[in-house]
């Protein structure tokens, strides 16, 4: 393919996005395929020959897009948003264009040092402490990864290198198999399953502790979890606060846990991968409190800032503490400017070598919709949710499992369990909306969060009805069974009545 081709087909593919993006909600949101469908449907071999781009790009409609679960739909109502805009998309384009591996300066710097503009942006933003910024005079700054998983990963890793370090300074009777054997962290039983993955990586059990009836897990909680720990010979190494659990989007409690982390020298991250667009919001500030006290956070840009996925923001207060665990330094990566600026070489601050030119979509991205476009476009999603809210209180049929957080909504109707699944199986077999179950305290209920690109009132309005429409016909359909069994019984218990009547007469007879 030539310059002249892929400008044919650049063009072609774009007019392809933009058409399916602005026709989303004429797809039902789910696909109508069996696992399988595609292996069907494909060679089983790559073509030995050049095939037409024009032949690719119609096998992309036949077979692709039937296959795919529309998440920048209106309609698309699970897990959380993973958002996209047309200038994230342009910046995609550009940066699969220049096809540079930043994993150190020389490598482009320009996709170094735009990085380091961006998070300070977005640090500025969301009004982090100040020395989350690489302009500050101390040794943080702030780093794009790959998801929340990652940074997780890399705030545990990190913690339990430091750990290690400094326990053995202080026990050199110990050997490091038999520090390491004794290590412990500490989340809540709400946070994401990542959370409980990176203690899996790192070789190193995390305890879920029981949040409060709340869904928020307390200092309190986490004092006596260490002090039950210590008291058994073993090491606390890391806190993993959430700020916007997965199941009801419920906030930990940064200030009391804050405390209890400094006092046993625990590194406390917070995972605010989808809350964390709050911060942003004047309304929201108390979602801030205690951030001026914690070692990491991370949230999720491909959730509420329109960039699109993979993109995580992660900030660190001492850099140099994931610097000194992860750097591996070999002859060819080194370069004639290392060390001689305060410009980090960010692949000591991650898990891979290589990196993404992910900061170019983030600036254009900035740019183009300025920071009064990005909190509008949080506020959006709030208000969208509080009209959901409003006609689940309105309808006696249902009730709310948590108090609304930001653009989630918990409700189930009321009843038992199978209600709510057979409810949910009703409309995931419909596919006009994508919704998900969770499940707190023997309850299984409904997550209903605002997604998609641009989702407007109507939307919401859409939705509701085919969750009350779907409801009422389940009922009906509960009632008239149970009006037929009724039937049933009252035939049977007739009959009996009759036989033990015919009996009766028979042994008279005799």
């Amino acid at each position: 393919m030539d310059a002249k081709e892929f400008r044919e087909f650049g063009k072609a593919a774009v007019d392809f996005v933009a058409d399916y993006l602005e026709n989303i909600r004429d797809d039902e949101v789910l696909p109508s395929v069996e696992p399988g469908y595609l292996l069907d449907l494909l060679p089983k071999a790559m073509p030995e020959e050049p095939e037409p781009w024009k032949e690719v790009l119609g096998d992309i409609n036949r077979v692709i897009k039937p296959g795919l679960t529309h998440w920048q739909s209106p309609n698309m109502h699970a897990y959380y948003p993973t958002s996209t805009s047309y200038p994230s998309i342009v910046g995609e384009m550009l940066a699969s264009g220049f096809g540079v591996i930043g994993f150190s300066w020389i490598c482009s710097p320009a996709c170094t040092e735009l990085e380091v503009v961006v998070m300070d942006w977005l640090a500025k933003f969301l009004k982090l402490p100040e020395h989350f910024q690489h302009a500050s005079d101390g040794p943080g700054g702030g780093v794009i990864q790959g998801s929340a998983s990652e940074a997780v990963l890399v705030a545990v890793l990190a913690a339990r290198e430091q750990v290690v370090v400094s326990y053995r300074e202080s026990h050199p009777e110990l050997s490091e198999s038999e520090v390491r054997g004794r290590l412990v962290a500490y989340s809540s039983d709400q946070s994401n399953s990542c959370i409980e993955k990176a203690g899996v990586l790192a070789a190193m059990p995390i305890r879920l502790l029981p949040a409060g009836d709340d869904l928020v897990l307390r200092g309190e909680t986490l004092r006596q979890a260490i002090e039950e720990d210590v008291a058994g010979g073993r090491i606390p190494v890391i806190c993993i606060a959430t700020l916007g659990t997965t199941g009801t989007c419920a906030y930990d409690d940064i200030e009391s846990l804050a405390p209890v982390c400094v006092e046993f020298k625990v590194w406390l991250h917070v995972d605010a991968a989808y809350a964390g667009g709050g911060f942003a919001l004047e309304e929201y500030s108390e979602l801030r409190k205690g951030l001026d006290r914690v070692d990491s956070l991370n949230f999720n840009l491909h959730k509420f800032m329109l960039v699109n996925f993979d993109c995580s923001a992660m900030w660190l207060r001492d850099a140099n503490k994931v610097v000194d665990s992860f750097n591996v330094d070999r002859i060819y990566l080194k370069h004639k400017h290392e060390g001689q600026s305060q410009i980090p070489d960010f692949r000591h601050w991650q898990i891979p070598l290589g990196r993404r030119f992910r900061a170019l979509k983030v600036w254009i991205t900035f740019r183009t919709l300025g920071a009064e476009g990005l909190r509008n476009h949080v506020r959006k999603h709030i208000e969208l949710a509080k009209q959901f809210e409003e006609l689940v209180l309105k309808d006696s049929r249902f009730e709310l499992v948590a108090p609304r957080a930001l653009g989630l909504v918990c409700f189930r109707p009321r009843g038992d369990n199978e209600i709510t699944s057979q409810l949910l199986h009703r409309l995931m077999e419909r596919k006009k909306i994508y919704m998900v179950k969770a499940e707190h305290a023997g309850r299984q209920f409904l997550r209903f969060v605002v997604c998609g690109m641009d989702s407007k009132p109507t939307d919401i309005d859409f939705a509701w009805t085919e969750i009350e429409s779907q409801l009422t016909g389940l009922l009906e359909e509960q009632s008239l069974a149970a009006r037929k069994a009724g039937n049933v019984a009252d035939l049977t218990q007739h009959f009996q009545i009759h036989m033990a009547t015919e009996n009766g007469t028979h042994e008279k007879s005799q």
